[in-house]
């Protein structure tokens, strides 16, 4: 119920009023039944306004870390989530990938539509980095399409580290759905997931018209804050006085 009050009443009116975002294909979405919505991954922002553009219901699954902040705004940030219908995923350790994807499954057996940024985490610069092949095997596993979607100005409009967005018109844009039934019952084939994945992401790729890095965030964003740790461990900040 919570959901509904947020996307119609509280949440949704207000994302529409301050982004006035332009929608592109929402015919592509399907009416009923289960699909994955693949997109990119921007802003902090984007867990809402697709949410409230769709007129189903859609569930994400969301970092843990969401769900386990100190503090007043921990437990506020927590009780939002989970009031929205967003599902937690622990994504340290060997078994997160397989705890998403149990999780994935389980909201597309019900009928209904889940999304997935196949990136793994928020674009740092704004450039589209490498998909992970955990929406492939969903995709297999529940016999279900893959609809493209792309977020376009969210990243200038709440770029990492800004709480309060920037007030600019935004653009959501959905693709024809991918259909790969073509490969039912090849979901342990690591080339055949590897295959789908690049599909998916160079769909996500022209909608969104970024800039494609063929490697995965989380990897780049490691190696960027060991080197600057390393820079900053050789040549130290002065005090100015």
């Amino acid at each position: 119920m919570f959901y509904y009050l947020l996307k119609y009443v509280l949440l949704g009116p207000l994302l529409r009023l301050v982004f006035r975002p332009r929608i592109e294909g929402l015919d592509h979405v399907p009416s009923s039944g289960a699909a994955i919505i693949a997109g990119n991954h921007l802003s902090f922002a984007d867990h809402f306004l697709m949410p409230a553009i769709l007129k189903r219901r859609i569930t994400f699954l969301a970092k843990a870390e969401y769900f386990t902040g100190p503090g007043v705004k921990g437990r506020l940030t927590a009780f939002f989530f989970r009031s929205a219908g967003q599902i937690p995923v622990d994504r340290s350790g060997k078994e997160a990938g397989q705890a998403a994807i149990r999780e994935g499954l389980g909201v597309l057996r019900k009928g209904e539509l889940l999304g997935i940024y196949p990136e793994g985490t928020r674009s740092h610069d704004g450039r589209l980095y490498k998909g992970k092949v955990g929406v492939a095997v969903m995709a297999l596993q529940a016999g279900v399409p893959v609809v493209p979607c792309a977020m376009i100005g969210t990243f200038e409009a709440q770029p990492p580290g800004r709480v309060i967005p920037r007030i600019r018109p935004i653009a959501i844009r959905f693709g024809e759905p991918l259909d790969f039934s073509r490969y039912a019952g090849m979901e342990h084939e690591k080339a055949v997931l590897r295959a789908i994945t690049d599909e998916i992401m160079y769909a996500v790729l022209s909608l969104s018209e970024q800039e494609y890095v063929d490697e995965y965030a989380a990897v780049v964003k490691a190696e960027q804050a060991a080197a600057g740790a390393e820079k900053e461990r050789r040549f130290p900040r002065l005090p100015l006085s």
